[in-house]
C-alpha cells in the first residue's frame, strides 16, 4: 500500500512540475542576463473545428531587462494568433496563443515554433506540438 501511495504522489508531482519545457538561453551568456521561452511539454490536443488557448512565457534571468519579440510559426492546417508579439521588459512575461483547427484539418501532430529575439544579444527558439483529433 505504501508503494502504491508513493507511486501516485510521484506521478502527481511530475505532472504538476513537469508541464513545461524551456528553450536554450537567449540574450547574454552571462549568468542572470539571459532568458528562456517556456512552452507546453506535452502535445496540446485540439478537436477539428475548435479553438484553444495555450500559454507560453518568458523566463527572465535576474538581470535581463530587455524587450523580447516573439515570432510564432506553425505547420499548415492550424492557425496561431498572434504570430508576432513583443513582451516589454516591464510587462508580465506570459502570452496566450489562440490555436484554431479548421473543421476539415487533417488529423495528426503539428509543430509550432516560437523564436524570441531580444533588442541586443542572441535569439533563442523552441517548439511544441499540437495534436488535432476528431470531434
Amino acid at each position: 500500500m505504501k508503494n502504491a501511495i508513493t507511486i501516485v504522489l510521484t506521478l502527481a508531482l511530475m505532472a504538476i512540475f513537469g508541464c513545461e519545457s524551456s528553450s536554450p538561453r537567449g540574450g547574454s551568456v552571462r549568468k542572470g542576463e539571459g532568458f528562456k521561452i517556456a512552452v507546453p511539454k506535452l502535445s496540446t490536443e485540439i478537436k477539428q473545428g475548435e479553438v484553444q488557448s495555450v500559454a507560453i512565457s518568458l523566463e527572465r534571468g535576474d538581470y535581463f531587462k530587455q524587450d523580447v519579440t516573439l515570432q510564432i510559426k506553425s505547420s499548415t492546417g492550424i492557425r496561431i494568433e498572434p504570430t508576432n508579439f513583443v513582451i516589454k521588459a516591464s510587462d508580465r512575461p506570459d502570452v496566450q496563443l489562440r490555436i484554431t483547427a479548421a473543421q476539415n484539418a487533417a488529423l495528426g501532430e503539428y509543430r509550432v515554433s516560437v523564436t524570441g529575439t531580444p533588442k541586443t544579444g542572441e535569439s533563442t527558439s523552441t517548439e511544441f506540438n499540437v495534436k488535432v483529433v476528431a470531434q
